[in-house]
C-alpha cells in the first residue's frame, strides 16, 4: 500500500530525514502506480526482481506482498536502515537487501545465473538513470525491466531515429529490448513533488539481444558528440582503418557519407560494429 503524502511526511519525520535532491528522492505517494508498476511487469510469485532505490519500501512492499524474491541496492544510509528494520526483518528470506551505489551494483548483487529471467522494477533516480542504465547494458540482461524515470529520459531511451532526442543511449537499449506500451506518470504522484512529469518506461528483452562492447560504445558515443558533423568525418577521424568498410555498408543501406549519426537506425548501427 503506498503511503500517502502525510503518511510519507510523518515517516520522513519520524526518521530525521529531509529527502536529498541530489540523490532524486521524490517518493511515490500513489497506490495505482505502484499497481500499475507491478501489472506492466507482470510480476508473479516466485520472480525475482530487482529494485533501485528503494526508500521508504512503497514498491518493495507490493513486489514482497506479490511473492517475488527481491534483491534491492539503496544507497541512502538512513532509508536503508529503515528497510531492514521494517521490511527486511518481515520478509527475511524474500528480501535480499545491500546498501551501495546502483551504478556499482546494478543488479544489486542478484546472482548472475538469475539474471536473464529477473524482471527489474524501479523508481529509478534521474542523477544515475543513464549510467545505471549502461551498466545494466552490459549484461547479464534482464528479461523484463518496468522503469519510472522523468518523461525526458524516457522519451530518450524510446526515441526514433531522425529525431533530436535519439542518441547512444536509445542505440544500446534498443538493440537489446522491445519498447511496450507504458504509463505517463504525473507529478502530483510523488512527495516530494519533482519539477516534471515522469513516466513507466516498459522494456521487454528481445529474443536476439545485441550488446555492444565498451569499446564499440565509446565509438558510438563519439559520433554523437558532435551531432551536426558528418559521419564521413566523424569515420575519417575516429576509425580510418574501418573507413572503407563503413562507408560501404552505409552506402548499401543508401546513407552518403553527409549523413549525420542521429538519422541512422539500430539495425545499421549493430552491422557497422560487426563489419571488420
Amino acid at each position: 500500500m503506498a503511503l500517502t503524502p502525510t503518511a510519507t511526511r510523518e515517516l520522513l519525520a519520524r526518521l530525521g530525514h529531509t529527502p536529498k535532491r541530489f540523490l532524486g528522492q521524490n517518493f511515490l505517494v500513489d497506490g495505482n502506480i505502484v499497481r500499475k508498476s507491478l501489472e506492466l511487469a507482470g510480476v508473479a510469485a516466485g520472480d525475482a526482481v530487482v529494485e533501485i532505490g528503494p526508500g521508504l519500501g512503497t514498491l518493495t512492499g507490493a513486489l514482497l506482498e506479490a511473492g517475488a524474491e527481491v534483491w534491492a541496492v539503496e544507497r541512502d544510509r538512513t532509508l536503508h536502515a529503515h528497510l531492514e528494520a521494517d521490511l527486511a526483518a518481515r520478509y527475511p528470506s524474500a528480501l535480499h537487501l545491500v546498501e551501495g551505489d546502483a551504478v556499482e551494483r546494478p543488479l544489486a548483487s542478484l546472482p548472475d545465473a538469475r539474471a536473464p529471467g529477473c524482471k527489474v522494477v524501479a523508481n529509478l533516480p534521474y542523477a544515475i538513470s543513464t549510467p545505471w542504465m549502461d551498466a545494466v547494458l552490459s549484461g547479464p540482461l534482464p528479461g523484463r525491466m518496468v522503469l519510472m524515470l522523468q518523461r525526458e529520459a524516457a522519451e530518450r531511451y524510446a526515441a526514433s531515429p531522425g529525431t533530436k532526442s535519439f542518441g547512444a543511449i536509445s542505440i544500446f537499449l534498443q538493440a537489446a529490448y522491445e519498447i511496450a506500451p507504458g504509463h505517463r506518470v504525473s507529478a502530483s504522484c510523488f512527495y516530494p513533488r519533482p519539477d516534471v512529469d515522469s513516466a513507466l518506461l516498459n522494456l521487454i528483452r528481445k529474443a536476439a539481444p545485441f550488446v555492444f562492447s565498451p569499446a564499440d560504445k565509446a565509438l558510438i558515443r563519439s559520433c554523437f558528440q558532435q551531432r551536426r558533423k558528418q559521419m564521413g568525418a566523424v569515420i575519417r577521424e575516429r576509425i580510418p582503418d574501418r573507413e572503407r568498410q563503413w562507408r560501404e555498408l552505409l552506402g548499401s543501406e543508401g546513407f552518403s557519407p553527409a549523413v549525420r549519426a542521429e538519422a541512422v537506425p539500430v539495425p545499421t548501427w549493430i552491422r557497422l560494429v560487426q563489419a571488420r
